[in-house]
């Protein structure tokens, strides 16, 4: 119960590490709210993931700044604190860069990169004036190192890293901590579309000889979203199987 009483958004949360991430956090005692688009799945995860704590959604496009921040003013009016933000929500529009259209490399910097920045800034004026809050990010280990045919994916998710050390700056002295989990290749939905040969060369570079299940990345969110990590802050939490070795 190491995060209870803690009131937690969780960002693209009705699938995948988001929605393994919230079960772990209900688990802990948080009461969580998802944020997604998908309203079918979200009414689905929320039936999965409640254990300890309550969990309920909001239909909300992250790409959104005003829509952000009015559900986040709602959200402070209901349950009078926002505790923890998880901004998770993240696509991909995967192309060589020389056959990469504008549109797909938009659509993923506005998701994953604009929505993390609406994710962050429609939270830290109340965690400013309470002295107190977690935001942490998804990252990759693409935004780590790069990847082939993920220009715009690589781009988003290094920007999220940059980003999240500059507001770790900015809030540190207001008791607020940023940090970001950067997953290695992790099995959800998201990787069930690689080939088999694909799927076999990638896991040939993984030291553990396995992709990462979703638990042991939203394990390391628990740890990030609790007082056990209150002196870490600016930190890239890389759970990738010694990938990067």
């Amino acid at each position: 119960m190491r995060l209870k009483g803690k009131v937690a958004i969780i960002t693209g949360g009705a699938q995948g590490i988001g929605k393994v991430t919230a079960k772990r956090f209900s688990e802990e005692g948080a009461s969580v709210i998802i944020f997604d688009l998908n309203e079918e799945a979200m009414k689905t995860a929320c039936n999965e993931v409640k254990t300890n704590g309550s969990v309920e959604y909001k239909k909300v496009n992250v790409t959104d700044f005003n829509a952000m921040k009015n559900v986040m003013n709602d959200i402070i009016a209901d349950k009078g604190q926002i505790d923890i933000i998880v901004a998770n929500a993240g696509i991909t529009r995967d192309s060589m860069c020389h056959k990469m259209c504008e549109e797909n490399f938009d659509s993923v910097i506005n998701v994953n990169l604009k929505g993390a920045f609406n994710s962050a800034r429609s939270v830290i004026e109340h965690m400013r004036e309470r002295q107190s809050g977690k935001i942490l990010f998804t990252s990759s280990v693409v935004g780590e190192y790069g990847n082939m045919g993920q220009v715009n994916y690589a781009a988003s998710k290094a920007g999220v890293i940059g980003m999240a050390k500059s507001l770790a700056k900015e809030l540190a002295f207001k008791n607020v901590n940023v940090n970001v989990v950067a997953p290695g290749y992790t099995n959800t939905e998201m990787m069930a579309t690689i080939p088999e040969k694909v799927m076999e060369k990638i896991v040939s570079k993984i030291p553990m000889g396995k992709l990462a299940e979703p638990k042991q990345i939203a394990d390391a969110f628990v740890f990030l979203a609790s007082d056990e990590a209150n002196y870490i802050t600016g930190h890239v939490l890389s759970v990738n199987g010694g990938l990067t070795l």
